[in-house]
């Protein structure tokens, strides 16, 4: 594992990987409320401003959430965000199209936080982009299929947060998307805790730690 870095240099090291006129695939680890939707965000923002709009995409693990239909017939809705509620073969099939580069355009599916719903067909990853940056919570997970993502990226990084801070983001987020503080709080521990756990000791196969 490499050592410890900063936002600035993660930014700067994603700059660096848009420049080699290859394609390059991100992902970056971490537990739920870690800061790797903001980390991403930052860096296509900061390579798009410095090497051309359209060099760099996003594209969140979050959408292949199974719709929440889906988790209400398998019993698993009370649960949403832990590793089986997502499509895994479907993420990791997505990736290796992303590697490939091979299609004029890949259509990739996002999430709406606002209905709490993955939609797909809502990004577009044009073979011209050079930089993908994809993030999510298992993407360092040993079960298959995640386990087969590591040799697929070009890095994995793991971004690393104070828990305190980690839990307040949470807190936050949940309160903003329609549950109130004790609900929030609840959800926090019962359903991210888990998760966030499970998560955890991932760290060991990155490449790289940020801290968030």
């Amino acid at each position: 594992m490499r050592a410890q870095g900063t936002v600035e240099q993660a930014v700067g090291q994603a700059v660096e990987l848009a420049t080699t006129g290859e394609r390059v695939v991100l992902g970056i680890a971490g537990a739920p409320g870690a800061g790797k939707s903001t980390l991403a965000r930052r860096i296509v923002a900061e390579v798009d401003a410095r090497l051309g709009s359209g060099t760099a995409v996003q594209v969140p693990m979050d959408g292949f959430h199974l719709a929440n239909s889906a988790l209400e017939a398998l019993g698993r809705h009370d649960r949403k965000g832990a590793v089986d509620t997502f499509d895994a073969d479907g993420y990791v099939a997505l990736v290796r199209r992303l590697v490939a580069g091979t299609e004029p355009v890949v259509w990739a599916p996002d999430f709406d936080r606002r209905v709490d719903e993955p939609v797909a067909g809502s990004i577009a990853v044009p073979r011209a982009a050079r930089l993908v940056v994809s993030e999510g919570n298992y993407l360092l997970d040993e079960d298959a299929p995640w386990s087969a993502l590591p040799e697929l990226f070009t890095e994995t990084w793991f971004c690393a947060v104070d828990e305190g801070v980690r839990f307040d983001r949470l807190v936050g987020r949940h309160m903003r998307h329609g549950r109130d503080h004790a609900a929030a709080r609840s959800w926090a521990v019962e359903v991210d805790g888990v998760n966030a756990a499970r998560v955890a000791p991932t760290v060991s196969r990155a490449s790289w730690t940020i801290t968030t």
